[in-house]
């Protein structure tokens, strides 16, 4: 075999660009034409149609902003008693509650998960600074990436409240919070605790 015909199998056994864009999240979710309305959280809303990485981001500061949105939010899911540790668990219910969401709005669910990631996010929160011995509250804006981690708390805590010792199931919970979160509606939890801050910040500017 000649180094030609060997580099150009060596070629066409490595994906190109286009199918690598053409795969979907779960084998059905399509990853591409998502539309961000919020350009200072865009460059930390990374979507992939990969949602589980087996850890690689761990050891390097930051890079969780490389790792899909999705992985992120079935790792925030994950951080309860009952679910801690047991990936492939909250991927089902994940997955589950992403054809409720389809079923219901007719939409792309991780278009629906981006806007609901945006609608919760902070702008602004409070410090405690030390005057003399004394703690006062002050206003600070809050920085883009800690506005996605935030925003994935409170989506991952409204899920938890709801489904916890309840009779909605998580995947239910879930598919209502980032519906509700989507269409920026005060009653979900997310966006409520997202209100909460800003009007906490408000009061001590």
């Amino acid at each position: 075999m000649s180094a030609e015909e060997d580099s150009t199998e060596t070629e066409d056994a490595t994906p190109s660009e286009d199918e690598s864009a053409s795969a979907k999240l779960f084998g059905e979710w399509s990853v591409t034409d998502i539309d961000y309305t919020d350009p200072s959280t865009e460059r930390y809303i990374t979507v992939t149609p990969i949602a589980h990485t087996m850890g690689r981001h761990a050891g390097k500061q930051f890079q969780k902003s490389e790792i899909s949105v999705v992985e992120r939010l079935i790792n925030r899911l994950m951080q309860t008693d009952e679910n801690t540790g047991d990936k492939q668990k909250v991927m089902g219910i994940t997955q589950d509650a992403f054809e409720i969401v389809h079923e219901r709005t007719d939409e792309n669910p991780i278009q629906v998960l981006v806007s609901a990631v945006e609608n919760s996010a902070p702008r602004e929160e409070t410090v405690r600074l030390k005057y003399g011995g004394i703690s006062v509250p002050k206003a600070v804006d809050v920085a883009p990436q800690r506005r996605v981690d935030q925003a994935l708390k409170f989506i991952a805590d409204g899920v938890y409240s709801d489904s916890f010792k309840t009779p909605t199931d998580a995947e239910d919970a879930l598919a209502n919070q980032l519906i509700s979160a989507a269409n920026d509606d005060v009653s979900a939890y997310a966006v409520n605790q997202k209100e909460e801050k800003e009007r906490v910040a408000a009061a001590a500017r």
